[in-house]
């Protein structure tokens, strides 16, 4: 078998990732990308070789896709050019002779005309080049990490209520080491080749179930209360968060009201092979976590 390179390698879920494959293969088999390889230090600590690259470095690409057989492709961050670095990627792992791509999108529902801006078409795009590339591929569709969720509705509920419009719709985060631990069996089994998959987490959640949630975790009543679009926006505002990433926080609220996140697909515990972990579980041992950024929040 082949090398595996996982891209974004000092981020979160490429060095999440990284480590579910070492239970999985010899370390001698397994390669990080990253565009400052001191921040993936602590993988190459563990005899994993990282290699720098750069997605609008089309010639870092193609240097460190040397010998790969596959890429998981971690998806960059919005407000960047999200296409020019997706078909970097795509186009330099075919020249290199790579076989196989597996690409991180955001879940989307089938048919929906729902667009998240900086994501949706951008995604469209990249699954559509790489469909198209004549590469093996694997699509292992995202939800909102459990351990970003909170950017929906930030980190003093239990001083100020949840505060959000009003909407009754669900949404099924998961946390990024189940989405991890998928990913690394996508990359080190049979059976997942060409196919596409939603790694949704279960059960799904609406607004009103998580401030029921935490009002159980401290035995207090947590109070939702609807907002405007305008005084949500207003409120992150006021907080330091430059208004185009309160509108695209705003955006995240509105596809979860509309229920657009909502369906429970199994595809995660499938793979893994037990239950992911609940919005529960990880909102009793981890909330509040101060939410500083979009970039944060979205950071892989």
């Amino acid at each position: 078998m082949g090398r595996i390179l996982v891209t974004a390698a000092s981020g979160h879920l490429g060095r999440k990732t990284l480590q579910h494959l070492l239970k999985r293969r010899p370390v001698s088999d397994l390669i990080g990308l990253a565009r400052d390889p001191h921040k993936a230090a602590y993988l190459a600590a563990q005899g994993t070789e990282i290699r720098k690259g750069d997605y609008f470095d089309y010639d870092s690409l193609l240097n460190a896709f040397a010998g790969v057989e596959k890429v998981m492709l971690i998806a960059c961050a919005p407000f960047t050019d999200r296409n020019t670095q997706h078909y970097n990627v795509i186009t330099a792992a075919r020249q290199a002779g790579v076989k196989h791509v597996v690409y991180t999108p955001i879940i989307r529902r089938e048919g929906s005309d729902f667009n998240l801006s900086q994501c949706t078409a951008p995604d469209i795009f990249a699954e559509q080049t790489l469909m198209a590339s004549g590469l093996v591929y694997t699509i292992v569709r995202q939800p909102a990490f459990l351990e970003t969720f909170q950017f929906q509705f930030g980190d003093k509920v239990y001083e100020k209520g949840l505060r959000v419009p009003a909407g009754d719709g669900k949404q099924a985060p998961a946390s990024r080491e189940d989405i991890a631990e998928a990913q690394a069996v996508v990359l080190t089994e049979k059976g997942h080749e060409n196919k596409i998959y939603s790694l949704t987490g279960d059960p799904a959640v609406s607004y009103a179930d998580i401030a029921q949630i935490l009002s159980d975790i401290r035995s207090i009543s947590v109070p939702l209360i609807p907002l405007t679009d305008e005084e949500y926006i207003a409120n992150y505002v006021a907080e330091g968060l430059p208004e185009p990433y309160a509108r695209f926080a705003l955006e995240w609220v509105h596809a979860a009201n509309l229920g657009e996140w909502g369906e429970l697909t199994g595809d995660l515990e499938r793979l893994i092979a037990r239950k992911p972990m609940t919005t529960a579980e990880y909102l009793r041992d981890n909330y509040p976590t101060v939410v500083a950024s979009i970039e944060a929040a979205k950071k892989q």
